[in-house]
């Protein structure tokens, strides 16, 4: 069995180097499936300054650490709101 390599996107690459990467946790509710968890992937990449989403481990119908990494402060109540539209609840 071969190891994947995983390559950052260029702005986190680049924001690693200067020493910016933020990561936030989130705790998410409610997603059961990855379908949820593209949805609230999806969402939380709208918000300002947020350069990844990591979901490691769903807990289905539970609650899921969500990681954001963003280039500065991540904007708390942007990504709850996010999280909401995808129709989730969000614990920062």
């Amino acid at each position: 069995m071969t190891e994947q390599q995983h390559s950052d996107p260029p702005a986190v690459e680049q924001a690693e180097e200067t020493g910016q990467v933020q990561t936030t946790k989130v705790v998410v509710s409610g997603m059961t499936c990855g379908h949820c968890t593209s949805a609230v992937t999806e969402e939380l990449k709208e918000v300002p300054s947020v350069l990844e989403v990591r979901i490691d481990n769903l807990v289905a119908g539970g609650d899921t650490d969500v990681f954001v990494d963003s280039d500065g402060p991540l904007d708390l109540e942007a990504a709850r709101a996010a999280v909401e539209e995808a129709g989730y609840t969000a614990t920062i």
